[in-house]
């Protein structure tokens, strides 16, 4: 009778509520090591779950400001980093992330300052010095870019992105065949990319003095800023014909769009 009762309240008692299963937050390492594998997604879902069971400081600020910076929001990361540098003085990624985020935004000044400190680090890689030599470019300081571009070349002798923008300090340095020669390497590396494809028409442009001609598709406004350049180039050679040549073709091309064409070109006829 006892086994009875007990069995009919059981079978009448409600049934326990089932718990509930709270998933784990995982280490914010876990985050910072998917950012630095490419698995973004995977580390914002991670980042926002921190951030919703409190987490907050320091580390929580930096794997937002890499994050943004891996995902190209430059705008974001850049306060970001400035503000964790006035604590952090000593960290030299974050020095690089912050050059090249400000050069990437076009603040070179800020850009400049924050690479000149990164390239001191031993963290530095080839996109610290690389954007480096972008800012001596600016500048047109020689030396500094001839050293900043060799020693992102040493750290990767494989980057088209470097082969291409020495090419393009040697061409506005008047160094035709080197910069080709650049141009080349960097084609055969990454044959694809549009601009080192333009640059490489403008060093052969350069050299032959051809003109460069429309491409399949390419809208007006591209065709005549590659002429624009052209003209340029043939300018500081001294080909003044040439440049005219080129800089009434730009205007031809997209008067409306290209004001900076026929300012070269009234310059180039001026020199006549």
């Amino acid at each position: 009778m006892i086994a009875l009762a007990v069995a009919l309240a059981l079978a009448g008692a409600k049934p326990a509520p089932a718990a509930v299963v709270v998933p784990p937050v995982q280490p914010l390492s876990e985050a910072s090591y998917a950012i630095k594998a490419g698995r973004l997604e995977q580390a914002r879902l991670m980042i926002g779950n921190a951030i919703k069971a409190g987490a907050k400081g320091t580390e929580i600020d930096r794997l937002i400001a890499d994050l943004a910076y891996a995902s190209g929001d430059y705008q974001s990361a850049l306060p970001i980093y400035l503000q964790l540098l006035v604590a952090n003085k000593g960290d030299g990624v974050m020095y690089e992330n912050a050059g090249v985020a400000a050069m990437r935004l076009g603040d070179l000044a800020q850009g400049e300052k924050l690479l000149d400190r990164a390239t001191t680090y031993p963290t530095a890689t080839w996109r610290a010095w690389n954007a480096k030599g972008v800012a001596a470019d600016y500048r047109a300081n020689w030396a500094v870019a001839d050293q900043a571009y060799a020693q992102a070349a040493r750290l990767a002798p494989d980057r088209a992105e470097v082969l291409n923008n020495v090419g393009w300090s040697l061409l506005v340095r008047g160094q035709w065949r080197n910069a080709l020669a650049k141009f080349e390497q960097a084609a055969a590396i990454d044959p694809k990319s549009p601009r080192i494809a333009a640059n490489l028409e403008l060093a052969r442009a350069a050299v032959t003095e051809d003109l460069p001609q429309r491409r399949a598709g390419e809208s007006e406004g591209d065709w005549a800023a590659r002429l624009n350049d052209a003209g340029v180039i043939a300018r500081v050679q001294g080909n003044n014909r040439k440049a005219v040549a080129a800089f009434t073709q730009a205007i031809q091309a997209r008067s409306q769009y290209y004001a900076r064409a026929a300012n070269n070109l009234a310059m180039a006829q001026v020199a006549k």
